[in-house]
């Protein structure tokens, strides 16, 4: 009997909204795909010509710049900054009483 009622529905489908993915958030997934596995090639270079090449202390050197390869081109962000904003987006809409159907129309009404 709960599940049927329209509160249980209206959870339902902002449950349903806030696991949908977006175009924008499949296009970041593809990127976050190579650029991790990138990064941590270079990350990894970098340490092997600095370990190799560099000055003494070597291996704080290496380590250095391997760390800072990995911190600074993190695609963290990118990947949780797309689903971060579409729950927000509709748990926004959702406590002024706009009911979000998923992530399609919260993108296209930017247009708007």
């Amino acid at each position: 009997m709960g599940k049927d009622t329209a509160r249980a529905s209206i959870i339902r489908m902002g449950q349903n909204a806030q696991g949908s993915k977006v175009p924008t958030q499949r296009v970041v997934d593809v990127v976050s795909g190579y650029f991790t596995p990138s990064v941590a090639i270079v990350a990894i270079l970098g340490f092997m010509i600095w370990y190799t090449v560099g000055p003494e202390p070597r291996l704080v050197y290496a380590l250095i710049v391997a760390l800072t390869t990995l911190i600074i081109a993190c695609p963290c962000a990118l990947g949780m900054a797309t689903p971060m904003s579409l729950t927000t987006g509709v748990g926004l809409g959702a406590l002024n009483g706009i009911l979000i159907r998923g992530g399609d129309p919260l993108q296209s009404a930017e247009a708007l």
